[in-house]
């Protein structure tokens, strides 16, 4: 055997020796020899390979010592979104959690914490770190990424592969083809400790916590550094993945660990949501006895199926929580109360502290959210006060030492004028509609009125225009649109549009190639979709899934801009008050010169099209009737009306002999219509409206011919399991256009379930009930029969 053949044999047994050694040491927490042997293994293994770089590979343990610098982070795309979770702070919020659950998956309510049969949870510490994906392929790790925004993050491969607890390929047998495990990035106590302790020694930066080191240290442009510092590694879960179906959270969690990679010692599975308290208890009596820092417990339904079928929320998964310890709190004093203005011109008070150390964290500022707030908290400048940091994140002020106020003390008083633009600040009203009333009374923000002429709200409301989930433009930072709105340059988010080459270059930071990004960035954002460019404008209280809703039910610009708030009321989770902010928005005449600018300047809106047709058959005649609110006229009342009179001009020309000889209405109900209609402005509102129904293609008159031609009209659809063709969103979205209603539960009314692989409950209660079930491939052809 030549001496090439011998150091390749020797190598491979270092490399297997050493990678045993760390799954031992990191997985199974069995040391199996010591430090010192392992080192002397380990440069054994070194000088092998020195000798013989042609041996070297990418997974040899010595190749984690860091390579050469970065000159910046690589963005990765995630193919499934690395979601956050929702937050429980209260015993009742897990226990709300367990009833979502339970309804979700069409259980029983069962007592006060489950009873009957117990949903199964994987129970788990929620560690403090920074959130990470391993990508695997054939067994061997080929990236690692942050999470970034949930949708794109940072490759930061090069520095994974020196976390020692990171396996860079993965033990025994039977892993998938593609395997992408996610997992927190965390530093121990002890290892926060030494390092710190190694940086004031060396002059270095040290830093307030654990996570904050671990979060700087694996975002270090060089892997050296990265190296050089004590991180771990542990997964919880599995993102993309291929050749292989996990049943359940806790087995696929174990058999990550037979694959080399480190899973929490403390994880569990627990039966109901009483045992979830249970280990929440004693993980919390324990918190301060473990070698790394938690902030709370994750708890997650644990059969996968029922997983699938619970589904995700805009930006959560159904079917798991974080439920959250009680935060640390300081006391410290309030020197002043400054007023900062935001996007909707809201003047928020924000409280100005004596520095405090809270959960590891310096705090010098916290919210105090508005100032109904402060009346209640009863503050004053000056006061001391307790310090709370709300999920251990956002500082707040929770209580005032009254005992400990100072005789100078202060009142904290609203400015009369804006602290930036020096317009006017008025109150805020609430305006509460019911049956025939508006009721006005004093709300808890204050607003500047100077809209985009105040450069605070201009600057907040380019910053949301710019937004990766808005018109996403690319290297329009914070400090960018300052500058842009501080030089003149932008007036409003249509300026944008006009910038030019020799205006942008002059600006600090710029040069030919940043320009250049830059506008090719802006002239790439001109063609977004309607839910986009909606949500982009920044209509209070208008997020990103009302802005979908109002693009896929009304289908264009025109009719949003022009539609009344009864009508958008037709929309599901739109009430009254948003109604009336986004027909507000649109009437004002400053808003819409703003988008006659946008669109002259350019932008060209897509996936516009025709009113979907679920929204269009949406109205009928009692529900009109009922929703303007006619005193002492309910649900069923406006029904009868609707069934007497047929139409509209017929119930507002209804004498008080035509009332009276109908049925199912009480006299004062039947005197509340007389006098409703008997008003000019009610009627005159009325026949507004129902000409926007007729004008939209909504009038009750032109239902059935609306919903005639549709060949689901009618019929109520429910989908689960999983589909691989196509998401559950978009199968929704066809049914929906074949006229179909799709709901969440099964029932005798039921008339058709979709099964994919993994269907749970509902398909079970579909066959008992004798509901007809199809699987996705009839399901597909007989979408493609009907051309959805």
């Amino acid at each position: 055997m030549t001496d090439a053949q011998n150091a390749a044999e020797r190598i491979a047994a270092l490399r297997s020796e050493l990678d045993a050694h760390n799954y031992r040491y990191y997985v199974l927490d069995e040391p199996s020899v010591p430090d010192a042997e392992y080192d002397r293994l380990f440069r054994e293994l070194q000088a092998l390979e020195a000798d013989h770089p042609e041996l070297v590979t990418p997974d040899s343990p010595t190749q984690r010592v860091g390579g050469a610098a970065l000159s910046a982070f690589g963005e990765v795309r995630h193919e499934v979104p690395m979601l956050s979770l929702g937050n429980a702070f209260e015993e009742g919020d897990l226990l709300d959690f367990d009833r979502r659950v339970r309804e979700g998956l069409d259980l029983p309510a069962g007592d006060l914490f489950g009873g009957g049969a117990e949903i199964g949870y994987s129970c788990e510490p929620k560690l403090d770190g920074l959130a990470v994906s391993l990508l695997y392929e054939q067994g061997r790790l080929v990236r690692g990424a942050t999470r970034g925004d949930g949708s794109m993050g940072e490759d930061i491969s090069a520095n994974v592969r020196t976390i020692r607890s990171v396996p860079l390929k993965l033990q025994g047998k039977g892993w998938p083809a593609v395997l992408e495990v996610r997992g927190e990035v965390f530093m121990s106590k002890a290892g926060f400790e030494r390092l710190n302790a190694a940086q004031a020694e060396t002059g270095g930066k040290t830093f307030a916590n654990p996570r904050n080191a671990a979060a700087g240290s694996l975002r270090q442009l060089d892997p050296k550094i990265t190296a050089s510092r004590p991180l771990e590694f542990c997964c919880y879960g599995v993102g993309r993945v291929e050749g292989i179906v996990f049943a359940t959270q806790v087995g696929m969690i174990e058999q990550l660990r037979e694959w080399g990679l480190p899973i929490s010692r403390e994880l569990k599975l627990a039966k109901g949501a009483e045992a979830c308290l249970d280990y929440y208890r004693d993980i919390g009596e324990r918190r301060a006895s473990l070698a790394y820092e938690i902030d709370g417990v994750v708890f997650k339904v644990n059969d996968i199926g029922q997983q699938r079928e619970l589904g995700f929320r805009a930006r959560e998964p159904r079917w798991a929580i974080a439920h959250k310890f009680p935060a640390s709190e300081e006391l410290t004093e309030l020197l002043d109360v400054e007023f900062q203005v935001g996007r909707t011109g809201a003047v928020t008070p924000v409280a100005r502290l004596r520095p405090v150390k809270v959960a590891g964290v310096m705090v010098a500022n916290a919210t105090l959210h508005n100032m109904d707030e402060v009346a209640r908290l009863g503050v004053m400048i000056g006061d001391t006060v307790i310090i709370r940091r709300a999920g251990d994140v956002i500082p707040q002020v929770m209580q005032v030492v009254t005992e400990r106020r100072p005789a100078d003390a202060r009142p904290v008083e609203v400015p009369q004028c804006c602290p930036v633009c020096g317009s006017a600040v008025e109150r805020t009203q609430l305006v509460k509609r019911s049956k025939g009333k508006e009721t006005f009374s004093e709300g808890s923000v204050y607003r500047c009125v100077g809209r985009l002429a105040c450069a605070a709200q201009l600057k907040q409301a380019i910053i949301h225009f710019v937004s990766r989930r808005a018109m996403d433009i690319d290297g329009l930072g914070d400090k960018i649109v300052e500058q842009l709105v501080d030089k003149g340059l932008v007036a409003s988010p249509a300026d944008l549009y006009t910038l030019t080459y020799e205006q942008v270059v002059e600006l600090e930071g710029f040069a030919e190639l940043s320009t250049n990004n830059l506008l090719a960035s802006i002239a790439e954002s001109r063609t977004p979709t309607l839910a986009r460019f909606i949500y982009a404008l920044g209509i209070p209280d208008v997020g990103e899934e009302t802005a979908k809703l109002l693009a896929r039910a009304l289908g264009s610009l025109e009719r949003i801009e022009q539609a009344l708030p009864e009508v958008l009321t037709y929309l599901p989770d739109v009430g009254g008050e948003v109604a009336y902010e986004i027909h507000s928005f649109f009437e004002d005449a400053h808003n819409r010169a703003v988008i006659e600018q946008l669109l002259a300047r350019g932008v060209e809106l897509q996936d516009q099209g025709e009113l979907h047709a679920e929204f269009a058959a949406s109205t009928t005649l009692g529900g009109f009737l009922d929703k303007l609110n006619i005193p002492f006229v309910a649900a069923t009342g406006a029904k009868n009306l609707a069934e007497r009179f047929q139409t509209l001009e017929g119930v507002i020309g209804a004498d008080w002999l035509d009332l009276s000889a109908m049925k199912g209405l009480n006299e004062k109900a039947r005197q509340s219509v007389r006098e409703f209609f008997a008003k000019p402005e009610n009627a005159e509102r009325a026949r507004a409206i129902e000409a926007q129904l007729r004008d939209f293609g909504m009038h009750w008159q032109s239902e059935k011919k609306v919903v005639e031609g549709l060949p689901l009209a009618g019929q109520t659809w429910v989908l689960t399991g999983t589909l691989d063709v196509m998401s559950r969103d978009v199968a929704k979205e066809k049914l929906e256009s074949l006229g179909a209603k799709v709901a969440g539960s099964v029932s005798a009314k039921t008339s058709c379930v979709v099964a994919g692989p993994g269907a749970g409950s509902k398909l079970a209660k579909a066959n008992e009930l004798g509901v007809k079930v199809m699987d996705e491939q009839a399901f597909v052809a007989l979408l493609d029969g009907y051309g959805a």
